[in-house]
Order: structure tokens, then sequence, then C-alpha cells
């Protein structure tokens, strides 16, 4: 993209059977035009290459789905989100069927410590799956932090 908003065009070339399958998947999913889903897909690369790199600051969310009468679990995820205050922004938590929970926590940081304290929750008794999703476009910050000492 051009810093004014607008879009560069591109040529790329497709075996056959592969630009049949892409073409399938745009009407599939409801994309607008080849260039909207493989616009989808490239971005989804760089996200996974800036993520690889490990210090790039990411925002995104870390999903968790767990048995909400399993001892402690939400004491162990509740002090694990104020230790990492710094990075966990806002946290949702949604009580569903049969014992079950989700909890959806907004993170943004460098991405390889956001993935430390994924895991560190996903790996939880208790816990039945959980996914880090990261993005490379930031929350702004709100609010600068006090000076120390005062």
């Amino acid at each position: 993209m051009k810093a004014n908003g607008g879009v560069s065009r591109i040529s790329i070339s497709l075996p056959e059977p592969l630009l049949g399958q892409l073409d399938d998947m745009v009407e599939a999913r409801g994309y607008e035009s080849r260039s909207a889903a493989l616009a989808e897909m490239i971005s989804h690369q760089l996200v996974a290459h800036k993520r690889e790199l490990g210090n790039e600051v990411m925002a995104g969310t870390i999903t968790l789905l767990y048995d909400h009468s399993t001892p402690r679990l939400q004491k162990v995820l509740a002090d694990l989100q104020h230790e990492h205050v710094e990075e966990v922004i806002s946290s949702l938590h949604i009580h569903l069927m049969h014992n079950r929970a989700m909890e959806v926590i907004l993170v943004q940081g460098p991405a390889t410590q956001l993935q430390v304290i994924a895991d560190r929750m996903i790996t939880n008794r208790g816990v039945i799956s959980g996914k880090l999703e990261l993005t490379t476009t930031l929350i702004p910050q709100v609010h600068q932090p006090p000076a120390r000492g005062n």
C-alpha cells in the first residue's frame, strides 16, 4: 500500500490447479475478489513472519476454553494476568454449558513474551484448548504511566 492509502497492482503466475483452488475458496468464503483473498493471505503470512522474529510488538488475543470446576484454575489464570499487567489489556469471561468457560484476553507486547504468557495459561490442568492470535496493528496507548515516585 502506498502512503496515501492507495493500492499497487502486481502480477503473479499460478499453476492452473492452484488458481482453480483459489477461485473455489474466493467463492466459498465470499471474498469480493481474488485480490481481497490474496491480500488477507499475505497479511497472515506477514504476521507469522514478524511473530517468528520475536521482538516485534504485536497485539492480539489469547482465547481459552476450560473447565471452570477445576480447583484453583480461575485463580491461577487471574494471577497470571496480574503478573503480566503490562501486556494484558483486558479480558472477557463467559460461562458456557457443561462446566465450561471461555476467556478471551486482549494482549499487546513483544511476540515472544505474548507466546510465553499464552503457553503458561494454556498448559494448566483444566484448560481444554487455547490459542494465541496476533496482529501487527497496535492498540494506541491512552495514558502514559506516571513517573515513579509520584
